[in-house]
């Protein structure tokens, strides 16, 4: 690895044409990921790598004029000095605003690259070219908030913000909501059967506890496993699977935590009220995020939920 102020003229150029060529490709690969969900966001940056694509062919002119047909390999992490770039383009489905803060960081930086380059070295042409080109992204930059205020018309952001909120429920809402549909009504089976088995708060609260975290082993498995998001655009499956595992605990352990009272009845009286507000918050989600009409979602969620609760009850009592 060599340091920045190390590198001779011909080095400097040829680190640009392979800068110019990655930021072309990442711009492309934005644009491609954008294009099926934000399809206006995505004709920006189709632009913006055209733009690159001018700036590596104007690079390379000079390189083949003073220096031959003959590019060293050089790249970026071969420099001491450059911010290594997360390759987020690499994630599907591209979340909108992600793709502009890496945009403004990459012009920033190229930007700075160019001063820098431009002040170590000598030669009148290639100096020029590199004045020119650290100019040329400071405009880049404001071109492409020009482009956005062009082609990001409000009726466009207003399909954009749908969209970002159908990822959301997709990627997020959907599964930690079947987590915590899955930990709040699975498990008052076996900690109210336990509880009237034993009328036992500490024994109730163990059993809960070992069946919520149980679940969300379980679920969080399941739905890592079940489609890594690649066709679906469901996103990151170990995002999807830590956020249903997490919910299916925190719905066990809502109606498990009162089995910490020790009178026993006070506790199971508690618990028990837990459980309303916990099938209602469920309702309540459903309404607002699955589009569910709420006594519907109640009526899903609380019989689901009575049945099961009627079952822990029944073998308790047993």
């Amino acid at each position: 690895m060599k340091n920045f102020s190390d590198l001779s003229e011909k080095e400097i150029l040829a680190l640009a044409i392979s800068l110019e060529e990655e930021d072309q490709r990442i711009y492309s690969e934005f644009a491609e990921g954008l294009r099926e969900t934000y399809p206006d966001s995505a004709k920006v940056f189709d632009i913006m790598s055209q733009e690159e694509n001018g700036h590596r062919h104007r690079l390379l002119t000079l390189y083949q004029k003073k220096f031959g047909s003959h590019i060293p390999l050089i790249r970026r992490q071969d420099v001491k000095g450059f911010v290594e770039r997360k390759p987020v383009w690499l994630s599907k489905p591209l979340g909108i605003e992600t793709v502009r803060k890496q945009s403004e960081i990459m012009e920033i930086e190229t930007q700075r690259f160019y001063d820098k380059a431009a002040q170590n070295t000598t030669d009148a042409a290639i100096r020029q070219l590199l004045g020119d080109l650290s100019a040329e992204e400071h405009k880049h930059q404001l071109r492409a908030e020009q482009l956005e205020e062009q082609l990001i018309t409000p009726a466009v952001k207003e399909r954009e913000k749908k969209s970002a909120h159908r990822l959301f429920v997709l990627q997020i809402v959907q599964p930690s909501l079947a987590g915590l549909m899955d930990g709040s009504v699975s498990t008052l089976a076996p900690v109210f059967a336990a509880a009237l088995a034993t009328k036992d708060s500490w024994q109730a609260f163990l059993v809960g506890l070992a069946a919520s975290i149980g679940a969300g082993i379980s679920m969080a498995f399941a739905e890592a496993v079940s489609d890594n998001g690649s066709l679906t655009g469901r996103g990151n499956p170990w995002l999807r699977g830590a956020s249903c595992g997490v919910m299916t605990t925190l719905g066990g352990l809502g109606h498990t935590l009162p089995f910490l009272i020790s009178d026993f009845w006070t506790a199971m009286t508690v618990s028990g009220i837990v459980v309303i507000f916990e099938l209602a918050a469920i309702s309540w989600i459903r309404n607002k995020y699955m589009d569910t009409p709420f006594l519907q979602a109640a009526f899903q969620v609380v019989v689901g939920g009575l049945l099961v609760f009627a079952t822990g009850l029944f073998i308790g009592s047993a």
